[in-house]
């Protein structure tokens, strides 16, 4: 081994050793990563010990039969402190004034469970004395596809919320399996679910729904416990949410891509799980919140303070009225009010429409740019680079025609011609370059002549002279293609636009029920028929059938239109008739707003394809043309390299027929 190999070796090891260092994670992270692993090792046990004792019962408990919390209450409690007078009154202080509730009348605990409803204008919300916990929520604007009331969940089955506590014997409280008492707050816009053990010592679940708001607020107080929880549990409380996605939307291949959580660092850009197959997420960093999302609906939990330590699980489902299965483990951050020994953990939840104006609205009071919520990044509007065309373009124009309460199908009419106007500019062109190119067809064909088959050598030299021919003529054969390139993120744009429009939901235009799926089928069937089902679904979209005859119909015309006479690569111009044919089995389940836009997009452009032509002289530009040929040329660096690429690739086939000559020769 050389001494060059021996320092090499030396520099990469101590390349390796001072990279390990700069990335060993400090105290704080391996703090962090212990509570993650030590939560998650709870969270296993206390699921073992639920498995086991669930198998060991001899019949199922009916949802009404509670279990007998009083022991487990009892025991929890037996470590706090007794409350002091100071204690009793602890729910008069400033911080709960409105919405609190005096505890000199304790109610009586409800012998069995009930429902306590909490409505406005937008939702309505069903909590339970068991757990405490939301057990319904209604969207009262919105209906699912059968025409049945939205409901985003009911009951335990489909919902469940736990908080965990642990005193200081290390006796553990969860709250799922409690009794609760509710206590209307003042105004009727606002409850406690109370669990108590003494006058001065109880938890409470103080929900608070706004008028005409989608958002609710939810806290959770813990009085006369200071003393008597376990040190973790006085700085953080441990959560489990779970949640049975339902299927709203009658596609529920296409609603099952759209279907996803979504999670928020703090000052931190928003994050998405894979929405195809099972994922899950130990997240150390700091959450500010979460969201279990559909397609055009979401449940989002948003901490006042971050969460640590979470753990995001995605299931999918493949049963009957669901699409995913999500869940949420994470520690939610206390405050200890030192006044009124209240510990505190604040929320937000939000029930409603994955509507992009609606969700942008929570940021518009905070002026700091890193605290802001981003809430509106649960509607996927397309790539990075590509969403802004749909905030700053589609979703403005779209939402001005629908303030004028016009129909959808014609304002989906008007942004179409809106969009062909704006890119007219550029269709103007690609035609002027397509028509330069048709009329030196004739030239081309005497080329073809000139230099025939297709040996590689008779290639070359008739590119070289068609580059040639193109070069004195002043034709860039290239400019035809920039002008579509431009117009492609427009394009791609409105792709992603309909699929996330909730505006288009449950709207109907002619034949179609509704255009945000494909509720315009003119044949649909059962069973499945192998490769059409797989590829096509158990339908034919009338709009999407519509959109491929007009496509295939205009690419036929313009291929002949387009025609230059160059016989390289002849199958090339069948490609487009081919995509057309690939894109109706592609675009079947789309929604059919957007086979609509594509129906109406293609027969804009046809018409402004005939105008063009009638427009249009071509022997005046064949005369002109021919006048470039007469001018001095200075060739465009494009046109340079071209033709210096067409020499090499003409220099390496010389060679390479050298030397296959020398060797049939030996």
């Amino acid at each position: 081994m050389d001494k060059n190999t021996v320092t090499g070796l030396l520099l990469i090891t101590a390349i390796i050793i001072a990279f390990t260092i700069y990335n060993r994670p400090n105290r704080e992270q391996i703090e962090a990563q212990q509570r993650m692993r030590d939560s998650v090792a709870m969270v296993e046990a206390e699921r073992a010990q639920l498995q086991a004792h669930q198998n060991d019962a001899n019949a199922p408990q009916p949802v009404t039969a509670l279990p007998d919390a009083g022991n487990t209450v009892a025991d929890f409690f037996s470590a706090g402190v007794p409350p002091s007078s100071a204690e009793t009154n602890i729910v008069s202080t400033p911080e709960q004034s409105a919405d609190s509730m005096a505890l000199a009348s304790q109610p009586a605990l409800p012998a069995r469970e009930e429902t306590v409803v909490l409505e406005n204008e937008k939702i309505r919300i069903l909590l339970s004395t068991r757990g405490g916990s939301i057990q319904s929520v209604q969207l009262k604007e919105y209906l699912h596809y059968s025409g049945e009331n939205l409901l985003l969940f009911d009951g335990r089955n489909e919902a469940r919320f736990n908080l965990n506590l642990f005193n200081r014997n290390s006796v553990r409280l969860s709250t799922e399996d409690q009794l609760f008492t509710p206590v209307p707050g003042d105004g009727g816009h606002s409850v406690a679910m109370r669990l108590q053990q003494a006058p001065g010592q109880y938890i409470d679940f103080v929900y608070t729904l706004p008028p005409d708001e989608y958002m609710m607020d939810f806290e959770v107080r813990l009085a006369g416990m200071k003393n008597g929880l376990h040190p973790e549990s006085l700085t953080n409380f441990r959560m489990n949410w779970e949640q049975k996605i339902r299927q709203q939307e009658k596609g529920r291949t296409f609603e099952t891509r759209f279907t996803r959580i979504h999670y928020k660092y703090d000052k931190q850009d928003v994050q998405k799980m894979s929405e195809s197959k099972n994922d899950r997420k130990e997240l150390s960093e700091p959450l500010k919140w979460f969201s279990f999302k559909d397609q055009y609906f979401t449940s989002v939990i948003i901490g006042k303070e971050p969460f640590n330590n979470t753990i995001l699980s995605s299931e999918v489902l493949t049963g009957a009225g669901y699409t995913k299965h999500y869940k949420a483990e994470g520690w939610a951050p206390a405050v200890i009010n030192p006044d009124s020994d209240l510990i505190t953990a604040g929320f937000n939840y939000y029930f409603g429409p994955v509507h992009y104006n609606t969700l942008k609205a929570y940021d518009k009071d905070i002026a700091d740019s890193a605290g802001k919520l981003q809430l509106e990044e649960n509607v996927y509007l397309g790539y990075r680079w590509l969403s802004w065309v749909n905030k700053w373009f589609v979703i403005p124009v779209f939402n001005y025609f629908l303030s004028l309460n016009w129909g959808m199908g014609l304002i989906i009419l008007i942004l179409t011609l809106m969009v062909k106007l704006i890119t007219l500019p550029l269709t103007y062109k690609s035609f002027m370059s397509s028509a330069k190119m048709r009329v030196l067809r004739p030239q081309i064909q005497e080329l073809e002549k000139k230099f025939p088959g297709n040996e590689q050598e008779m290639m070359m030299k008739r590119q070289q002279a068609t580059m040639a021919l193109y070069n004195k003529a002043g034709v860039n054969p290239m400019s035809g293609c920039l002008p579509m390139l431009i117009q492609m993120p427009v394009l791609l744009a409105l792709f992603f636009f309909f699929p996330a429009a909730i505006e288009l939901r449950q709207q109907g235009f002619l034949w179609a029920d509704d255009l945000s799926t494909y509720d315009d089928s003119i044949i649909s069937w059962s069973g499945n028929i192998p490769l059409i089902t797989r590829f096509l679904g158990n339908h034919i979209s009338l709009f999407c059938l519509l959109m491929t005859v007009v496509n295939v119909f205009y690419n036929k015309y313009n291929m002949s239109m387009t025609d230059t006479g160059s016989q390289s690569m002849p199958g090339m111009k069948y490609m487009p008739v081919f995509m057309s044919v690939f894109m109706f089995f592609f675009l079947n389940s789309y929604p059919a707003g957007l086979n609509y836009y594509y129906f109406l997009s293609t027969l804009i452009t046809i018409v402004l394809t005939l105008i063009m032509k009638q427009a249009i002289d071509e022997n005046k530009i064949l005369s002109q043309l021919e006048a470039n040929k007469k001018k001095p040329k200075k060739k465009s660096g494009f046109m340079a390299r071209l033709e210096e690429a067409q020499k090499m690739q003409e220099k390496m086939a010389r060679e390479k027929a050298k030397e296959n000559a020398k060797r049939n020769y030996r």
